[in-house]
């Protein structure tokens, strides 16, 4: 029952946001307390850029519009079908959240709130604002909630177990100090795609929606390209052509004009459009502004290596060519049961 009237409170989430658009916003006198909320989340998104260089209208935009989607009584009731939640004793979970890109630690306060579970949560500087006004919206839907959630700006206390999110360098900070809790402790990743030359225009330009989305700031997005041994990238570059305005945003520009003059000064070999760099690297993380590539002559080989390096890499994006592969243009689009790292968050909440 618990799960069910938690249900019920984000799909009235998922109602309210469906009727934000960046073109043409419209309101629905079906949803309930559009009269408090639905002005001030415009006003709100409308700010966020001045919050977050890097949160332009679009980007917030485009990530209220995926969770609105998600937030279906549909995909919330088939992702929780598969758990058993009647043994959970309610604890609280302290969230350690990143910021990287517009409510990226999203689906772990709703993981914990869906479990039944009170949650702590410690936001990001970078992206403080859209988690804590979708929570006073839950919380005006379902008053019960308000005794659920907490944010704190301070140090984490008084929790029994936690998820965390930082780069490689926290991590290792992260895991010294809760190493008496239970948690889930996240690192750095990063996403590849994977090509043979047999892709269509269409597959390329949806290649570019994994690049550019967020301006690559998310672990989901193409920071590395393996291709086959003489790729042509011309056809690449044709395609993506279509994302050219990305170099008019500012801190995107400066990004680009610094990691291309650094690269030249090293001397390394560039390819190069105007907006986006591409270097010859077998690292996964590339720069903003750039895109890491690397041959393959055994595509075989290439899976092997992939799989013995998969504690770095997010998603791998192909047309079929390995087991698990998601389909260009499809990696900001996860669904709730696609888990950051492949780590089962509500498989965890269930068992602390």
């Amino acid at each position: 029952m618990l799960q069910k009237n938690k249900i019920l409170s984000f799909i009235e989430l998922g109602k309210f946001l469906a009727q934000f658009s960046v073109d043409n916003s419209q309101l629905n006198h079906e949803v309930q307390h559009n009269d408090r909320f639905f002005d001030s989340f415009e006003t709100l998104m409308a700010l966020s850029q001045s919050h977050n260089g890097w949160f332009i209208k679009e980007q917030v935009y485009f990530a209220v519009n995926s969770w609105s989607k998600a937030l279906t009584d549909i995909n919330l009731s088939k992702w929780i079908s598969n758990y058993d939640f009647s043994k959970v004793q309610p604890k609280t979970i302290g969230l350690i959240l990143a910021g990287n890109i517009p409510l990226v630690g999203f689906h772990d306060f709703l993981s914990v709130l869906i479990s039944g579970h009170k949650v702590l949560v410690k936001t990001s500087s970078n992206d403080q604002h859209l988690i804590k006004f979708l929570a006073n919206y839950l919380i005006a839907v379902d008053e019960s909630l308000e005794e659920r959630i907490t944010f704190t700006d301070g140090k984490l206390e008084n929790f029994d177990a936690v998820i965390a999110t930082g780069s490689n360098n926290t991590a290792r900070y992260f895991e010294y100090y809760f190493k008496d809790k239970p948690s889930i402790i996240r690192k750095n990743r990063n996403s590849v795609a994977i090509l043979n030359g047999n892709e269509s225009h269409e597959d390329l330009v949806n290649l570019g929606e994994d690049i550019f989305r967020y301006f690559g700031l998310g672990c989901r997005n193409v920071s590395k390209l393996f291709v086959p041994k003489g790729y042509n990238f011309d056809a690449f570059f044709q395609a993506i052509f279509e994302y050219q305005d990305v170099i008019h945003y500012e801190k995107y520009s400066n990004n680009y004009d610094y990691n291309k003059a650094v690269f030249l000064m090293s001397n390394f070999k560039l390819l190069d459009n105007g907006f986006l760099t591409l270097k010859e690297d077998s690292s996964y993380s590339s720069p903003i502004s750039s895109v890491f590539y690397e041959y393959y002559e055994s595509l075989s080989d290439l899976k092997n290596r992939l799989k013995n390096d998969e504690d770095q890499i997010q998603c791998i994006v192909s047309n079929g060519l390995t087991e698990n592969s998601i389909a260009f243009g499809q990696t900001q689009k996860p669904q709730l049961w696609d888990y950051a790292d492949n780590v089962d968050t509500l498989e965890f909440l269930i068992s602390v």
